[in-house]
């Protein structure tokens, strides 16, 4: 049996155009329990920890700007203020979020906001090391697992502290 070819979203032809390896996967897990989801995620062979989440904000020197982290952490607005040159910075309310990014909640992605939208973007520093992580294919249910230092050179992107701490 031959398997249905998905076809490719926007991030996944510019990877694509610049030789960024990906592996694009049907993954949803938004409504799962967690019993589920991480029965779900061993079938890809990734863990929880993997997924990284492209949250929007909006800076009061910059305007949009983009942060890539940990699903399972939370952003510390002061620390992306502090990297992105801003005294202070909001996230962009979920009404505004696909006009000022192109993509729906939950479709987020750091490659396809950077073609569109040419944003700031920072990846925290739990990635750097990281042979992969997954982020949103640029569409609901749909992940691609990329090296975070292809994509960060790619989009000309850099590794920050960006997480709240405990």
């Amino acid at each position: 049996m031959s398997k249905k070819k998905m076809k490719k979203t926007l991030p996944e032809q510019v990877m694509d155009k610049h030789n960024v390896n990906y592996e694009p996967l049907n993954l949803n897990i938004l409504d799962k329990t967690p019993d589920e989801r991480d029965a779900i995620l061993e079938t890809f062979h990734v863990k929880h920890d993997d997924i990284y989440k492209t949250l929007a904000a909006h800076g009061d020197k910059t305007g949009p700007i983009v942060a890539v982290l940990p699903i399972t952490k939370h952003l510390s607005l002061k620390k992306l203020a502090a990297v992105s040159g801003n005294k202070k910075v909001a996230m962009i309310p979920l009404k505004d979020l696909q006009k000022t990014t192109g993509y729906i909640h939950g479709a987020n992605n750091p490659v396809g906001i950077w073609q569109n939208k040419h944003f700031p973007i920072y990846f925290d520093l739990t990635a750097a090391k990281l042979p992969y992580i997954l982020v949103s294919g640029g569409e609901l249910s749909r992940s691609d697992k990329v090296n975070p230092q292809e994509v960060i050179n790619l989009i000309h992107s850099e590794f920050a502290d960006l997480l709240e701490h405990d």
